[in-house]
């Protein structure tokens, strides 16, 4: 079985949500949030609550038995970008790309 859980439009850059999640993918859910708990990234806590959300939606929705799932598949992908202007010297502007992602978390059980 199953269970999803995601979060959109999150303002951190793609790239480095997915340094976080490749250490917890394919580990059991426990393994993986005590794991999160421990790394100094923005994305870790992110990552956490949204696979937090997983397990209380297999929990409430399909009564599963939290200790035997374990994390399948989570994927960060790119979300739109804010473009902004910074003011340079000699009356330039340079871009800014203002990066967002859309994370999905999968649980599965064992």
């Amino acid at each position: 079985m199953l269970v999803k859980a995601a979060v959109k439009y999150v303002r951190i850059s793609p790239l480095k949500v997915r340094k976080v999640i490749a250490a917890v993918k394919g580990k059991p859910v426990e393994k993986g949030i005590n794991a999160l708990k421990f790394m100094p990234q923005k994305a870790a806590r992110i990552v956490e609550k949204i696979i937090q959300s997983a397990v209380a939606n297999a929990d409430v929705n399909h009564g599963v038995d939290i200790d035997s799932l374990y994390i399948s598949n989570i994927t960060a992908d790119t979300g739109p970008t804010l473009k902004r202007f910074r003011p340079r010297a000699r009356g330039r502007g340079v871009r800014i790309l203002k990066r967002t992602t859309h994370i999905t978390v999968l649980l599965e059980k064992c």
